[in-house]
């Protein structure tokens, strides 16, 4: 393996997924994170906050990755798990509820402080509306953006990531594709804003994911990648490389350009259809692994090179084929 791929970035995996390994009763965070460490080749985990803080602290969490030779990649917010953001966490019309946001979420930049983390996700399918006439756009923007800001100035030192997603549960989210996002981050004029990828999520968005990395690239920070895969028309959660093998591994290449070295989170689903979930991570860790070797060699391939400067896709399609299948 060469050094390109040898480096960075570290792998992670939806911790949630591995519910019915832990089986009944054993549903905890810290038997989450055990089962997460007996795959082989996870060194990172994301813990969403507030819910995985319910039993434990942020020191005892630390010490429960130690003690399964995993570091910390960051904290999500959950805000969904909360009844009362229903109606909208940062956009809510009722302003007292749009505080109790925030505030939340400052509790959980504290708590990722405390753990000596720097990376904090912000998922906000809560935050969008379902009908005509249900909300006032420019309100429910210029809320958003307020609570941006808030939320980035509490501690500099903490990166936000914007994730993405067209729907789910509102039927319209505020910032559904890579466009409104990065005009949310510009809006909000924070150094320490950014935006995470969701491969699933820009599927179904209607994009190319590695142009989605491109211009996160070129208007703002990529702070996170979660790869996984789908047929384009939901968030499916599949297993890397499934189902758009050929688009994995132009990000994968834009990712190498860009010289992405943060981790790459497997936000995948196994629990949705029955797959054994820590299989289901190691077929992950297998397919990227593979996937990245096919990048590193392809992002440095003369012939591609000028076959994409020529616009040329038979030839380009050959050479990434000869790369992944054999010449």
């Amino acid at each position: 393996m060469t050094e390109e791929v040898s480096r960075k970035p570290r792998y992670a995996a939806r911790l949630n997924a591995f519910k019915p390994v832990a089986g009944k009763g054993g549903n905890t965070i810290a038997s989450l994170i055990a089962c997460a460490g007996r795959v082989g080749g996870l060194d990172a985990a994301d813990l969403n906050y507030p819910d995985h803080f319910a039993e434990h602290d942020p020191a005892t969490l630390s010490a429960i990755l130690a003690d399964n030779s995993m570091v910390l990649n960051g904290l999500a917010m959950r805000y969904y798990t909360d009844p009362g953001f229903k109606l909208g966490a940062f956009t809510h019309p009722d302003a007292s509820v749009r505080q109790a946001a925030v505030d939340v979420t400052k509790k959980g930049i504290d708590a990722l402080s405390e753990m000596n983390g720097n990376l904090m996700t912000l998922w906000m399918g809560q935050d969008g509306f379902d009908y005509s006439f249900q909300g006032n756009y420019k309100r429910m923007w210029d809320n958003s953006i307020e609570a941006l800001r808030e939320v980035a100035d509490h501690n500099s030192a903490i990166d936000i990531a914007i994730e993405y997603k067209p729907n789910e549960p509102r039927a319209f989210s505020l910032m559904p594709d890579v466009a409104t996002t990065l005009l949310g981050v510009r809006e909000a004029g924070r150094p320490n804003l950014g935006v995470t990828l969701d491969f699933a999520h820009v599927l179904y968005a209607d994009e190319m994911p590695a142009h989605a990395a491109h211009l996160v690239s070129r208007h703002s920070r990529l702070l996170g990648v979660h790869l996984n895969d789908g047929y384009a028309k939901r968030d499916d959660g599949l297993m890397v490389g499934s189902v758009h093998p050929v688009q994995t591994v132009e990000l994968l290449v834009a990712l190498e350009h860009m010289g992405y070295d943060g981790v790459i989170y497997f936000d995948t689903f196994p629990d949705h259809g029955g797959q054994d979930a820590i299989e289901e991570a190691r077929t992950n860790l297998v397919m990227v692994k593979k996937l990245r070797e096919v990048a590193a060699k392809l992002s440095s391939n003369t012939a591609l090179d000028e076959a994409i400067a020529r616009q040329d896709a038979t030839a380009s399609t050959r050479i990434v084929a000869n790369a992944l299948y054999g010449s």
